[in-house]
C-alpha cells in the first residue's frame, strides 16, 4: 500500500496566514506544510483540503483515480470545493466499516473528540492508522489490536494517543509513527524532528510518498537519557515531554513531601498536575532495585540532584571528618553501585540533574563538596546513556545523540 502526503500541516496551514511568531517565520521551503491530506493507492483520499490537485501534481500524483473522499475532521461538509471529477466527500460512521472495489477496507474509529479516526487495510494487507488534529482512540485500551504498520496522527498535540496505541499493542516496535497536522508549536528547525524522536516518531515533507509497511525510518528511541539544566530552565518540562507518548511511566520522586514545607508542597503539587493521568508516583531514592527491574515500565526520575543530597546524608558527607574517615568512599561506592544499574538496566530511563558547576562558587566547604560530587555524578550517569540534553532557557541542546 502506497501513501503520498499531500499535506502535513495544521488545518490553518504552516506557516499560519499573518501570524507572526518564530515559527511561522521560519517555516520555509521543505518546512511550510499545507493542511494535512492523505492519498492512498491514488483510490482513497483521506481529508480534501485547499489546493488538493494542486499538491498531488507537485508530488507528482493525480486525483483522477480517487473512488472515495473520506472527511475526519469534525464537521459533516468539505472544507472546501470540490474539484471537478472527485465522488462527493462522506464519512463513515464510528465502528463501521466500508470496502472499496480496489480491496481496500476502511473502519471508522471512535475518537475522545470530536472527529473521525479511519483504520485503512490495503488489497496486501498492509494497515495504516490515520486520526484528525486533536484525536486519540476512545477505548481502544478494552481492544486486542495487532500492531498497525502505520500510524499517522496530532503526535504533538496528543501525544497521550500514541501512549494509549502502545498499551494496546496497535502501535509495536516496527510501527512507522508520522507526525501530521503540524502547527507552529515547536519550532520546525531541528527542534521539531529531535521532539519527535523522543517519542519514537518522524516528520516529512509535503509531497512524501511512503510506502506501508517498510521500517527501515522507523526511530530508535534512547533508552537512557539524562536531561540537565540550570533552576527554572525547563528541564522537568522537558524530561515529561519524552516520555509522553509511553503508557504506564512510573515517575521516581526523589525529594518527597518535605512535611510542613508549603513552598515545596506547591512544587510537587504543579509537577503532579502536568503529569498524564495513567503515570503512577513513587516517592524513593532507592534507585538501584527499580532499574535492575527489567520488564518494568519507563522510569522518569526528578531528580538525581536530590538522590546525591540524600546519598551524603547517609554517608555523613557534610562533615569534613566523617567525610574524610570513609565518607568519600562510601560514597562512591554508592555512585558507583548506580550508574552500574543505568548501564545495565534494559528499562527506558529519563533522569533529571541539575547543573551548578558554571554558577557561583559555595561559600562553604560542605557546599563545595556537593558542587563537585554532582558534577561527578552527572559525568558518570551521563557516560551510561545514549541521549544527553541541557537546558537552557527552555531550549533543549543535545550534547550527545
Amino acid at each position: 500500500m502506497e501513501l503520498t502526503l499531500l499535506g502535513t500541516g495544521a488545518p490553518a496551514g504552516l506557516p499560519r496566514p499573518d501570524c507572526p511568531c518564530a515559527a511561522c517565520a521560519t517555516a520555509l521551503g521543505d518546512e511550510a506544510r499545507g493542511a494535512t491530506a492523505l492519498l492512498v493507492d491514488g483510490t482513497l483520499l483521506l481529508d480534501l483540503t485547499p489546493g488538493a490537485a494542486l499538491a498531488a501534481a507537485r508530488a507528482g500524483r493525480s486525483l483522477t483515480g480517487v473512488l472515495q473522499v473520506l472527511l475526519s475532521h469534525p464537521h459533516d461538509g468539505p472544507a472546501v470545493e470540490v474539484p471537478a471529477g472527485l465522488p462527493q466527500p462522506g464519512r463513515v460512521p464510528d465502528g463501521r466499516e466500508l470496502a472499496l472495489l480496489t480491496g481496500h477496507r476502511v473502519r471508522a474509529q471512535a475518537l475522545d473528540a470530536p472527529g473521525t479516526g479511519y483504520a485503512v487495510t490495503g488489497p496486501g494487507g498492509q494497515r495504516l492508522l490515520y486520526l484528525p488534529p486533536g484525536g486519540a482512540p476512545a477505548g481502544v485500551e478494552e481492544q486486542s489490536s495487532e500492531p498497525y504498520d502505520m500510524v499517522l496522527g496530532d503526535v504533538l498535540g496528543r501525544p497521550d494517543a500514541l501512549a494509549r496505541l502502545r498499551a494496546a499493542g496497535a502501535v509495536g516496535p516496527t510501527t512507522d509513527v508520522i507526525a501530521v497536522h503540524i502547527d507552529h508549536d515547536v519550532p520546525p528547525d531541528g527542534e521539531l524532528p529531535r521532539r519527535l524522536a523522543a517519542a519514537g516518531a518522524r516528520a516529512v515533507p509535503d509531497g512524501t510518498t511512503l510506502a506501508v509497511g517498510a521500517f527501515e525510518d522507523v526511530p530508535d528511541v534512547p533508552r537512557r537519557t539524562l536531561v540537565l539544566g540550570g533552576a527554572r530552565s525547563g528541564k522537568s518540562v522537558e524530561a515529561e515531554r519524552r516520555l509522553e507518548a509511553f503508557p504506564g511511566v512510573l515517575y521516581v520522586a526523589t525529594g518527597g513531601m518535605r512535611n510542613g514545607d508549603g513552598e515545596w508542597a506547591a512544587r510537587v503539587s504543579v509537577h503532579r498536575e502536568r503529569r498524564p493521568g495513567s503515570w503512577r508516583t513513587v516517592e524513593t531514592c532507592d534507585l538501584v532495585p527499580l532499574l535492575k527491574d527489567h520488564n518494568g515500565a519507563p522510569l522518569l526520575v526528578d531528580c538525581l540532584s536530590l538522590w546525591l543530597t540524600d546519598a551524603m546524608d547517609s554517608v555523613g558527607a557534610w562533615d569534613d571528618a566523617e567525610w574524610a574517615g570513609g565518607g568519600e568512599r562510601a560514597l562512591r561506592a554508592r555512585v558507583t553501585e548506580l550508574t552500574d544499574a543505568v548501564r545495565h538496566t534494559r528499562r527506558t530511563v529519563v533522569a533529571v540533574s541539575n547543573e551548578v558547576g558554571s554558577g557561583i562558587v559555595p561559600a562553604t566547604a560542605s557546599g563545595r563538596r556537593y558542587r563537585d560530587e554532582l558534577g561527578r555524578l552527572n559525568a558518570a550517569f551521563a557516560a551510561e546513556c545514549e541521549h544527553v540534553l541541557l537546558v537552557v532557557a527552555g531550549q533543549a541542546l543535545s550534547l550527545r545523540g
